[in-house]
């Protein structure tokens, strides 16, 4: 008798674990599964992790990235070779034995240098809209992206994508403030687009420039922010002086002159000391009205400034 009702606790033991795995199968059944795309992506072909062959998959043609550093690269795939994938890249199938990727082209073109011939995957249902927005924010998310970058990912995902500002804010963990400030980078001229993109400014420099409206200005003070070095305080403080500047209408008779000007006009100065071996007085006022004093000790002074002229 002791014996049968252990065995009948057993069975129902049994039936309430399989019955439990169900559960939390019907639970979870976009969850991760390790297992073999052979023999279960006919059964779960949208869901799970599978070993795939690397020849059986295409890269992305909506992939945003253009440029991928070969030594990074080259790491990365002797790590692959040591420690293998750590983590799974994502396909969408499009036909028997045919995938194409949606993110990880990275871990993929190192996989195929480390030599491997197959990689575990994420196998996701996507059309060519969805491929295109995966690929973007997967993108944004990359540590080392520039502002610039971000913005233009940004500005594909409403354009092409179709989304608003809030609805990018949403998918890519962002406030719609956030979001905007990247956007108005794109406004600025090509010549500070380089700039942050070059890492010669930061995105707090940007940001200040921005609220310039003046081009030609806002490329002095681009100019001489990579030139001098200067910080974002300081570029913001040269901005709103050059703000408030406008704002109050120069009036010629107080002197008052374009912080912006006066800079390009003491540089211009300091080149024409630099060219005459001497030093030079530039002046000029609100109506771009002025003098150049270029001063002389004695008369072979004089005629070697009248050489550099040309008038001897």
């Amino acid at each position: 008798m002791a014996e049968n009702k252990t065995n009948v606790k057993t069975n129902k033991s049994s039936k309430k674990k399989s019955a439990l795995g169900r559960g939390l199968g019907a639970l979870l059944q976009d969850s991760p599964q390790k297992g073999n795309a052979e023999t279960e992506k006919a059964a779960n072909p949208v869901a799970g992790i599978f070993e795939i062959p690397l020849g059986e998959i295409q890269v992305n043609p909506f992939q945003p990235r253009t440029h991928f550093d070969k030594e990074a690269l080259q790491e990365l795939s002797e790590s692959i070779a040591v420690q293998g994938i750590i983590q799974p890249i994502t396909v969408r199938r499009l036909a028997d034995n045919e995938y194409q990727l949606i993110s990880g082209e990275r871990r993929f073109q190192a996989s195929k240098l480390a030599g491997l011939e197959k990689i575990p995957a994420y196998i996701r249902t996507a059309n060519d809209q969805q491929m295109l927005e995966m690929a973007l924010i997967e993108n944004i998310q990359r540590e080392n992206l520039n502002a610039l970058e971000i913005a233009h990912s940004y500005q594909r995902l409403l354009t092409e994508c179709d989304l608003k500002q809030e609805q990018l804010g949403d998918r890519v963990g962002k406030n719609r403030t956030t979001v905007n400030n990247y956007l108005r980078l794109l406004k600025l001229p090509p010549d500070i687009q380089a700039g942050i993109r070059d890492q010669k400014i930061s995105m707090g420099h940007a940001r200040a420039l921005i609220n310039i409206e003046d081009v030609d200005r806002q490329l002095a003070i681009y100019k001489r922010t990579v030139a001098e070095e200067l910080s974002v305080r300081k570029v913001e403080a040269l901005v709103k002086a050059l703000n408030n500047s406008g704002e109050e209408k120069e009036r010629p008779e107080t002197g008052t002159m374009d912080p912006v000007k006066k800079y390009e006009i003491n540089k211009l100065q300091q080149k024409l000391a630099s060219h005459f071996g001497t030093k030079v007085s530039l002046k000029a006022d609100a109506k771009d009205k002025g003098e150049i004093k270029i001063p002389f000790h004695s008369t072979s002074d004089l005629n070697r400034i009248l050489e550099i002229l040309e008038l001897i």
